[in-house]
C-alpha cells in the first residue's frame, strides 16, 4: 500500500503511539510517506526506517495554497490512502482529495461532541469526501454511529498501542520533603485542572479516610491550588498527607516513587495516556468507569474501577489499597501485563494494515 499521513510530529513522548504505527507498516513493507512540520523531532527516527517525510503541514483552515500542494502529492504519488489526525489537516486534505481515487480517513481520540446537527461536523467526520473515521476507543465509534444517518461512512475501533519500554525510567523522583513515612501507601494523581478529571471528588474522597490511614496523595498538574481545591483540603481530616506537587516535567519518575495512580475523571477522554504510562511503569491503577477507559483495567484482576463522580467510590478504592498493600503488586503486576499484551502496538499495527486492506477493497 501506499500511505499518505498528514499530522503533527513535534513532541517524540507525545506522539509516538501514533508515529509507531508508520514505522511498524513500513517495517511489513509498505510505503509510507508522512507530511509534517519542518523540524519535526520525530523526523529523524521516521527517515530512519526509509519513510520519506514532507517538511510541510498546514497551518490555516481552508488555506487554497495547502490544498492544493497536498492535491498535487497525491496526484503524483497515486496514493492508496490519505490518512490524517487533527483538524488543520482535515480541513485541507479533504478538499485536496475531492474527486481523487484515493480513500480517505480521519482519527478520533476525544470522547464526545459528537451530533448530527452540528454543521461544522460535515465539514470533517461527515464529509461527502470521507471514507472512513478510525476511533480510539469503542465509545466514539457507537457516538458516530448513533449520529451518522448513511452507510458510506466506515467507523472503525482500532487503539494506539503501546509498549512498556517506552515509559521505562531507572530513577526515582525525590518527595522525601512531603513522605510523613516510607510505609505509607502513596498515591498518585496527575492530571490538569480541567472540570473532565473529576479532582473534587477525588479531594472529596479523603473526607472518607481515617485521619491516621497509612497512605499519602500527590497531586502532580497545573492549577492544582486553586482556592476550591484548597479548601477542600483544608476540610479534609488528612490534610497532611495531601501533597501538591505542580507541573513536573519528571512525571514518570514521580510516578515511578509512588504505589498507585488514582484517576477521577468524569467524561470526555478515550483511553488516558497518563493511565498507561503508570500501569506500563507497574503501577496498580484505580480509576472511575468513564466510556473511554472502559476496558483499560479489569476491576479486580488489574487494578480497581469505581463510578465515576463518586466520592465514597474513591475512598473505598483507596482503602483497599492502604489496608490490602498485596493488592498493589499484584494489580501492579498484572496491569503492566494489560498493556504490554492488550495494548501492545504491534496489534495496531496489524489491525490498521487488515483495516486499510478491507477500506481499499471496498
Amino acid at each position: 500500500m501506499k500511505i499518505l499521513v498528514i499530522s503533527n510530529y513535534k513532541s517524540i513522548v507525545t506522539v509516538r503511539p501514533e508515529a509507531e504505527i508508520f514505522i511498524g507498516l513500513a517495517k511489513k513493507g509498505h510505503e509510507i510517506t508522512v507530511m509534517t512540520y519542518e523540524g519535526a523531532d520525530y523526523i529523524p527516527r521516521f527517515e530512519e526506517h526509509g519513510i520519506k517525510v514532507i517538511p510541510f503541514h498546514p497551518t490555516k483552515k481552508r488555506d487554497k495554497e495547502s490544498i492544493a500542494f497536498i492535491r498535487e502529492e497525491l496526484i503524483k504519488g497515486e496514493y492508496d490512502i490519505l490518512q490524517m489526525y487533527n483538524s488543520l489537516a482535515y480541513l485541507n486534505g479533504i478538499p485536496a482529495a475531492k474527486g481523487l481515487p484515493v480513500k480517505v480517513s480521519l482519527y478520533r481520540g476525544y470522547t464526545g461532541n459528537i451530533a448530527w446537527y452540528d454543521p461544522f461536523i460535515y465539514l470533517k467526520y461527515f464529509n461527502k469526501t470521507v471514507d472512513a473515521v478510525i476511533c480510539n476507543v469503542k465509545a466514539i465509534e457507537e457516538l458516530f454511529v448513533k449520529n451518522y444517518f448513511g452507510n458510506r461512512i466506515i467507523f472503525k475501533t482500532i487503539n494506539k498501542g503501546h509498549d512498556i519500554s517506552w515509559y521505562q525510567v531507572d530513577e526515582k523522583a525525590d518527595l522525601s520533603e512531603y513522605i510523613q513515612s516510607k510505609d505509607n501507601v502513596k498515591f498518585i494523581c496527575t492530571a490538569n485542572d480541567r472540570k473532565m478529571k473529576g479532582l473534587k471528588y477525588l479531594l472529596k474522597a479523603t473526607h472518607y479516610l481515617d485521619k491516621d490511614a497509612p497512605f499519602e496523595l500527590f497531586l502532580a498538574g497545573n492549577n492544582m491550588d486553586r482556592p476550591e481545591f484548597l479548601k477542600l483540603i483544608e476540610e479534609s481530616p488528612v490534610k497532611d498527607k495531601i501533597h501538591i506537587l505542580g507541573y513536573r516535567n519528571d512525571i514518570l519518575e514521580v510516578e515511578n516513587n509512588c504505589d498507585v495512580f488514582v484517576l477521577a475523571s468524569l467524561y470526555g477522554e478515550s483511553i488516558t495516556k497518563a493511565a498507561i504510562e503508570a500501569m506500563a511503569l507497574g503501577k496498580a491503577p484505580l480509576i472511575t468507569d468513564i466510556p473511554g477507559n472502559k476496558k483499560l483495567v479489569v476491576s479486580g484482576e488489574s487494578g480497581i474501577v469505581v463510578p465515576k463522580a463518586d466520592a465514597e467510590g474513591l475512598a473505598e478504592g483507596m482503602k483497599q489499597y492502604i489496608y490490602n498493600p498485596k493488592l498493589i503488586e499484584k494489580y501492579g503486576e498484572a496491569a503492566q501485563n494489560r498493556i504490554q499484551n492488550v495494548f501492545h502496538t504491534s496489534k495496531t499495527v496489524e489491525e490498521y494494515e487488515e483495516f486499510y486492506n478491507e477500506l481499499i477493497l471496498d
